[in-house]
């Protein structure tokens, strides 16, 4: 039960920030290169909100191999969904990050790196919203 509930609340937690991001991305995308990059300054020190995306990875895992049958399926689905999260995030997140230095550095180039990390934000609030649907369902299936 402990398994269930944990990676039901981590999942959940680790869509809390791609989720954020999803919301703002309407009101954000059209911003002036100086308003955006001052907006940006708000996500100093969101790495550490990364750490769940591992925890997450780890939990639901654990819950595939603690269950049975269908559940099993969905748990597993959920990790991968995760991985799917962090695989996007290295390709098409992290990139940008260092390419800005944490959007500190105004590059040329800052509109087509704001779509860039932007959307790669918005598909991985997708991708994290699945995850964690399906480690509900995993967690919520009864055991025989």
């Amino acid at each position: 039960m402990i398994v269930r509930i944990l990676a039901i609340i981590i999942t959940g937690l680790a869509l809390v920030a791609p989720m954020a991001h999803l919301y703002e991305l309407p009101r954000k995308i059209g911003l002036s290169q100086t308003r955006y990059f001052v907006v940006q300054e708000i996500y100093q020190g969101w790495f550490l909100v990364g750490f769940l995306l591992p925890l997450a990875l780890i939990a639901d895992l654990v819950l595939a191999f603690e269950s049975k049958s269908g559940a099993r399926y969905l748990a597993a689905a959920a990790a991968a969904l995760i991985a799917v999260n962090l695989i996007i995030f290295i390709i098409w997140t992290q990139p940008v990050n260092h390419v800005t230095n944490n959007w500190t550095i105004q590059t040329e180039n800052w509109q087509t790196l704001r779509r860039q990390w932007e959307y790669s934000h918005a598909v991985n609030a997708g991708v994290t919203f699945l995850a964690f649907v399906a480690v509900t369902i995993a967690a919520l299936k009864p055991t025989p």
